[in-house]
């Protein structure tokens, strides 16, 4: 950019592009739309051959996203629940999002909090944030995932450090949600107790990650690609990523970028635990109607697809799916269940202050969920990590 001077502008004091020997490096240089292509042309033998294989591959993950294999969602579920027995036993992971603000300077089309909203605003204090996670502890749950606005002032980075540090005494597994930061910064978070790191992309479409996000930092498509890289070499030991269903017109293109980069992940920080969450958007203030919405048959069919290209990926269903699909996705893939929750800043001690980010679909509290779980022949696991 030129300003007034006619002297050039950087609008970003981070460096453009990402840095080689990335996992968001590898994913920029897979050829995304070959593999599109290949959608389109697989047959039912490349669909066959994805269900057999031992190590897949992302054109066989391709095939399994094609029409033809669309017409084999049976079939995909079947490998899909074979493979997370396997790998996962009888078991689910129930966790819960802690939201700390919902301030936010960034204007993105798609969510609750964008800074265009006029909205009842509120960021938690440290004590609050404590009172919530109290709430939390008292039903249950031991993995806590911290979520806020993207405000570099109010929910800066000692604000999150403080949060960090505030609950690690209480809550054994904490992750964060937030604004994409630099490695330094999620180092801090992580000597503070943070052990997990979750960065949707929102869209990997570059064009309409530029019009869906109109004003602020989260404009910058790269440096939140790599944000999941950073975050791993900071110390992460659980990374999260996910993009935004609803926002494509065509799921299957945003589907073999999350599988790509869930790939390169797994590939460049063998030592983190990945998983992939795929939230379809839900109304929220200023979000009546998802543009693009996908429907259950094609959600099952990205999800069995997934677990058939990597066995070892965590998958996360959250509360904005409704119960019954919850309920029948259990053991078909799913290994991450949020459960009970509030979507609204100081939502679980003291509700009715904030606005939430978008309205939750399963609103079965955390209690009910596990028996659900239980009747399903599963074991809801509320704690599988102890700091040192």
């Amino acid at each position: 950019m030129t300003g007034d001077t006619g002297v050039a502008v950087a609008l970003e004091s981070r460096p453009d592009g990402v840095p080689a020997g990335t996992a968001a490096a590898d994913l920029v240089a897979t050829d995304l739309a070959g593999l599109r292509s290949f959608v389109e042309r697989a047959t039912g033998a490349d669909v066959d051959r994805a269900l057999r294989v031992a190590r897949p591959t992302l054109q066989d993950f391709a095939a399994l996203l094609s029409p033809v294999a669309g017409e084999r969602v049976e079939d995909l579920a079947r490998r899909s629940a074979e493979l997370t027995l396997r790998r996962f036993g009888r078991t689910i992971h129930l966790f819960a999002p802690l939201y700390l603000s919902n301030e936010c300077v960034s204007v993105c089309t798609y969510c609750g909090f964008s800074a265009g909203n006029e909205i009842a605003r509120r960021t938690l204090s440290t004590t609050e944030v404590a009172a919530e996670a109290r709430a939390l502890t008292g039903r249950g749950f031991r993995h806590v995932l911290l979520v806020a606005g993207e405000h570099a002032r109010i929910v800066s980075k000692d604000y999150l450090v403080d949060c960090v540090q505030a609950l690690a005494p209480e809550v054994p597994s904490l992750s964060v949600e937030v604004q994409v930061w630099d490695t330094a910064t999620y180092r801090r978070l992580v000597e503070a107790g943070c052990d997990g790191l979750v960065v949707y992309q929102e869209t990997y479409d570059r064009e309409l990650y530029a019009l869906v996000h109109t004003k602020g930092k989260k404009r910058n498509y790269e440096w939140r690609l790599g944000a999941p890289d950073r975050g791993a070499a900071a110390g992460m030991r659980r990374l999260g990523l996910g993009a935004l269903l609803g926002l494509h017109p065509d799921w299957r293109t945003e589907a073999l970028a999350v599988a790509a980069h869930a790939r390169a992940l797994v590939r460049r920080w063998w030592r983190c635990e990945v998983s992939v969450s795929l939230p379809r958007l839900r109304p929220a203030a200023g979000v009546v109607v998802p543009a693009h919405p996908v429907d259950d048959r094609s959600f099952v069919q990205l999800l069995c697809a997934l677990r058939i290209l990597l066995p070892d990926l965590g998958l996360v269903l959250s509360t904005r799916e409704p119960p019954a699909l919850r309920d029948a996705l259990l053991g078909l893939g799913v290994t991450h269940l949020s459960a009970g929750s509030s979507t609204e800043p100081g939502g679980y001690a003291a509700s009715g202050a904030a606005e939430p980010q978008f309205e939750v679909a399963d609103t079965r509290d955390a209690a009910e969920v596990a028996g659900v779980v239980r009747a399903a022949g599963l074991d809801p696991v509320w704690k599988d990590w102890q700091r040192s």
